[in-house]
């Protein structure tokens, strides 16, 4: 049998210990967390039982029609993680994989992580009344808005719950409903004043949105590229910035008439 030169031999134990980190790495529990499409909820109707929005100190109205927020589902911040979970991701269009940092603030446990999203979440409903009252020409002082909603936290259902205090008081101004009875969904931050924020996710939330019958999608227009990146066949989008302006095209969308695109 030839002698096994050194240079052979040296390969191979190069290949063996390659092979052995690729198999510890493969392994290993990586920072990421997998992200799918999650639960939808009609702000105009129920969530167990309780209605979401209650007005008192004004006179509502009946509604048809739906508004729906749209929501993503993560892994667990203390879930692991590892590089075939994150592969399975990148080819799929169902799953996306993101650091975990930017889904869960870092160094927090899940109890303070739990209590940083229902803050955002209580501050978002108290800018959506703000927002809504503001419109509407009522005072705060004597209207009060109730926002019931369990397992959503976060700020980006804000305009959403804006658009639903609007439409159970007002509806379209004029007596109609603000969805002309389709099922809406959409996405947003919003502030005191009625300005539209960013919110991340938009691909997944679209999957979600259509999923549970939404035919048109609102998005705020400064992530219109991810927004048309992957969406879905028979969704409409319409891009928006404000309050004002989404009520616009709303108006528009029920008059037939040309709405804003990305």
């Amino acid at each position: 049998m030839p002698a096994v030169s050194r240079r052979t031999l040296t390969l191979a134990v190069c290949g063996a210990i390659v092979v052995a980190l690729l198999a510890v790495a493969a392994l290993a529990p990586l920072p990421m967390s997998i992200v799918v499409p999650g639960l939808t909820a009609n702000v105009l109707g129920a969530d167990k039982g309780t209605p979401v929005i209650t007005v008192s100190g004004a006179k509502t109205r009946p509604t048809s029609g739906q508004l729906r927020l749209v929501t993503v589902a993560a892994t667990a911040p203390n879930a692991s993680v590892h590089f075939s979970d994150v592969a399975k991701a990148w080819f799929s269009s169902d799953k996306a994989a993101m650091p975990r940092d930017s889904v869960y603030p870092s160094g927090n446990s899940v109890a303070e992580i739990q209590k940083a999203n229902e803050k955002e979440m209580t501050d978002s409903q108290q800018d959506a009344t703000t927002a809504a009252l503001k419109h509407l020409g009522l005072s705060p002082s004597k209207v009060k808005v109730t926002l019931r909603l369990a397992d959503v936290g976060g700020p980006s259902a804000g305009l959403l719950f804006t658009l639903g205090i609007i439409d159970k008081v007002d509806g379209d101004g004029h007596g109609g409903d603000l969805t002309g009875g389709r099922v809406i969904a959409g996405t947003g931050t919003i502030d005191g004043s009625g300005k539209v924020g960013a919110v991340g996710g938009v691909p997944l939330k679209e999957k979600a949105a259509v999923r549970d019958g939404a035919t048109v999608f609102i998005v705020p227009r400064g992530e219109c590229s991810d927004a048309k990146a992957a969406l879905p066949g028979g969704l409409k989008l319409i891009p928006v910035t404000t309050l004002d302006n989404t009520l616009s095209a709303l108006s528009a969308l029920r008059a037939g008439q040309k709405t804003p695109t990305c």
